[in-house]
């Protein structure tokens, strides 16, 4: 079982020079607009207030840098968490959307030290559009992708599993690659922690 030992904010930044150094594996969290990014991060690490969670779509504007200490059988390690603006953003301007979509894909296709990034999807919602779209640039990008189904907990038990079949079927990628989570319930904390572990061995 993997214990997070500590958890704490690092830095934000709008560009590359801003990033922090690449010293340790880094996993990066991307989704939709409200789909649960703060809240999810907030879950897996345990502490409630890591990152601003807001009901306004579009709030994270930066791309803002976490580091969670990790402990599995003995083994110490330091994963970085990477909150990324929301794509299918809120109402801004088309210059200021050009400017997100410019400084994340700069991140995604330039950061040495990813070693995966965490699609989110909404559950209840399933895959949309964008997020069929965005999966296709990530596994072209060559990322490795976790996609986690947020909002779980919205959904009756009878209809989880098919839904998340549904999810894993509409973006093209193995069914036992999408995982069910419910920040509200701590579903799947366990699991995600698993993958992630698993990606920055």
């Amino acid at each position: 079982m993997i214990r997070v030992l500590d958890a704490r904010f690092l830095t934000t930044a709008v560009e590359e020079k801003g990033w922090p150094p690449g010293d340790a594996p880094e996993i990066a969290f991307v989704g939709r607009s409200n789909v649960g990014k703060s809240s999810m991060i907030n879950a897996l690490t345990g502490r409630r207030k890591l990152v601003r969670v807001s009901n306004t779509p579009g709030r994270t504007r930066t791309l803002n840098f976490f580091d969670a200490v990790l402990e599995k059988d003995g083994l110490r390690r330091t994963v970085r968490l990477a909150d990324l603006p929301g794509y299918g953003f809120a109402r801004v301007s088309h210059a200021e959307r050009a400017s997100w979509e410019r400084m994340i894909t700069t991140y995604l296709e330039r950061r040495t030290s990813l070693r995966g990034v965490v699609a989110i999807v909404d559950a209840e919602v399933g895959a949309t559009e964008d997020d069929v779209r965005t999966l296709a640039y990530l596994v072209n990008a060559g990322r490795q992708v976790l996609v986690a189904a947020t909002k779980l907990d919205r959904l009756g038990k009878a209809h989880r599993k098919p839904q998340l079949a549904a999810i894993a079927e509409r973006l093209s990628v193995p069914r036992d690659t999408v995982l069910g989570f419910s920040a509200t319930d701590k579903l799947g904390v366990p699991q995600v922690w698993e993958s992630l572990w698993m990606a920055t061995s």
